[in-house]
């Protein structure tokens, strides 16, 4: 490995020595990427470009289906990262031989509750989908009524748990009128999120969980960054967490 490197730690320096970085070349930042430059990760990856945050976990943050690919052993059965018209045909015969009637799907890209839609059968997807105004792709999941909705953020050594709830929206999300009450994770469901974690490699986290009424537990989604309405610790609290926790990994990485 070469004895110089390029350490980045801002989106600008990136842009401005993207053709220059090497193997062993570190990026200490969280990266800006415009709709559809996911791409650049894998070239800098393929490269031997190491990241903090990994480039794993900022792919993942951006990305629905990638997540239901990685994560689809611990989501709500069923669920499905839809690519093609073929694919929500072949959802179609395993919803239909699961009696699975009414369906959501999250769009791509969408974040606070937005890109959340409620079909009351796969049917109704597969009509948008084909006609082009539900574009692809997306992630095809069975609706589940009355569900619990946990948020926990986790930054290193600090855990905050809470619940948001709607009677009148499925849609939980604080930005689609929910409200937020403190909750507690049990320890299995903190092995699950610390497992989600190490498995994207999350640096730090916000994650949701899914508590169904017969009380089992499912991931839902994960981000490196979310909103803090609702969360006991300060924004300003949050960001020297973050920015803590990121210059100690980078630091970190830069001794290999």
């Amino acid at each position: 490995m070469k004895q110089s490197r390029r350490i980045i730690r801002d989106n600008r320096s990136l842009l401005e020595q993207y053709d220059l970085l090497e193997a062993g070349d570190i990026i200490c930042c969280r990266l800006r990427l415009r709709p559809h430059e996911e791409h650049l990760l894998l070239d800098l990856s393929e490269r031997g470009v190491l990241s903090v945050p990994s480039f794993r976990s900022q792919l993942c943050s951006r990305s629905k289906t990638f997540q239901t690919r990685l994560f689809h052993w611990a989501m709500l059965p069923d669920t499905i990262a839809i690519y093609t018209v073929h694919d929500v045909l072949q959802a179609i015969r395993r919803y239909g031989q699961g009696g699975i009637e009414k369906v959501v799907v999250k769009q791509e890209g969408k974040n606070g509750g937005l890109g959340v839609f409620l079909y009351q059968s796969i049917e109704e997807v597969y009509t948008q989908s084909l006609t082009g105004t539900l574009p692809f792709p997306y992630v095809l999941q069975p609706f589940m009524s009355n569900c619990r909705d946990l948020r926990i953020i986790i930054i290193g050594n600090y855990i905050e748990t809470y619940e948001r709830a709607n009677p009148y929206n499925f849609r939980h999300n604080l930005h689609c009128g929910g409200t937020a009450a403190e909750a507690r994770l049990t320890d299995d469901q903190l092995i699950l999120c610390k497992r989600i974690m190490a498995q994207g490699e999350f640096p730090y986290a916000h994650i949701d969980l899914m508590i169904t009424d017969a009380a089992t537990t499912y991931f839902t989604e994960i981000n490196l960054r979310g909103g803090l309405r609702g969360a006991r610790i300060s924004n300003l609290e949050y960001h020297r967490r973050i920015e803590e926790r990121q210059n100690s990994l980078c630091e970190d990485t830069i001794k290999r």
